[in-house]
């Protein structure tokens, strides 16, 4: 993988089977040549892997073990879903994998991703050490950080971190314990929890923005409504919705339809052509993977 001027590598390990849509996934990542993207898996290789992605194959029960012994604690999670906890941690776990980059990230594969670079210009990784999408805590299903020692060691900050990652079950350490280190007094109105930052390095050099990148959930939408879209847009790898017309976004984190509308339902309802990744243009909504010009 080459790095781009202020280069960013995306960690993401993830086991079991590929979800449905991760043609749509992979497609989105390869809209977006200047980032790259780390998995560890034991899924096997995609079809038609991004060429701005690299794979290591592995088992969950290996993968677990290394965590164990670069950390130096009992790694055991109940299911895979407690490597949640760890993604602070990941730049420590990959720091020889991901040595030429200047920023390292952890995120999930319940996303479909626009034109990442708009959101995050030259301004913002040249000011900011960390970046969340979201206003008021880390999220977990994109952040950044500046590959500094400091910040690849920020997670053993945390009081009892080996307590909490030697828990079988998931605790939330990415999103809740991890966020305090940046953003004390969350709930104090912005204008106020800026003036206290000023005079904390850590806390001044972390952005925390709201991207409006997970819908139907307990953020608002962009007018303060819970009128959230009904379907996005994706074309040629920029991604827009049906209320917001040419404003692109940086992803969709499409959660909320994932456990809510689609649970149950088969994947031939919600991806009734499997090849329509192909396609330069496409829909996400609760109705699952359609083709743009359907109906």
């Amino acid at each position: 993988m080459t790095p781009a001027p202020t280069s960013i590598c995306i960690i993401i390990p993830y086991f079991g089977q590929w979800p449905f849509w991760s043609d749509f996934f992979f497609e989105s990542l390869s809209h977006n040549p200047d980032i790259n993207w780390l998995f560890y898996t034991d899924c096997g290789l995609p079809d038609n892997p991004p060429p701005n992605a690299r794979f290591i194959e592995c088992s969950f029960h290996d993968y677990c073990q290394k965590v164990s012994s670069v950390l130096g604690i009992n790694f055991q999670p109940s299911s895979p879903y407690k490597l949640c906890d760890i993604k602070p941690a990941y730049g420590f776990i990959h720091a020889e994998e991901i040595s030429e980059f200047d920023f390292f990230a952890f995120g999930d594969m319940d996303v479909v991703y626009g034109q990442l670079r708009h959101w995050l210009t030259p301004d913002v990784l040249k000011k900011y050490d960390l970046i969340s999408t979201h206003n008021t805590r880390v999220s977990g299903h994109l952040c950044l950080l500046r590959n500094t020692y400091n910040l690849r060691h920020a997670f053993q900050l945390v009081p009892d971190w080996q307590k909490v990652f030697e828990n079988p079950n998931h605790c939330f350490f990415d999103e809740n314990h991890f966020s305090r280190l940046f953003l004390l007094r969350k709930n104090f109105p912005t204008w106020l929890r800026k003036s206290i930052f000023f005079f904390n390095t850590r806390h001044r050099r972390a952005l925390f923005r709201e991207a409006f990148s997970t819908t139907h959930a307990r953020v608002s939408w962009i007018d303060g409504s819970k009128n959230f879209p009904s379907c996005w847009t994706w074309n040629n790898g920029f991604l827009t919705n049906n209320l917001t017309g040419n404003k692109d976004f940086p992803y969709l984190h499409f959660f909320m339809w994932k456990m809510e509308d689609w649970k149950n339902q088969p994947k031939e309802k919600l991806l009734a052509d499997p090849a329509l990744y192909k396609e330069a243009c496409w829909t996400i909504s609760a109705e699952g993977f359609q083709p743009a010009n359907r109906g």
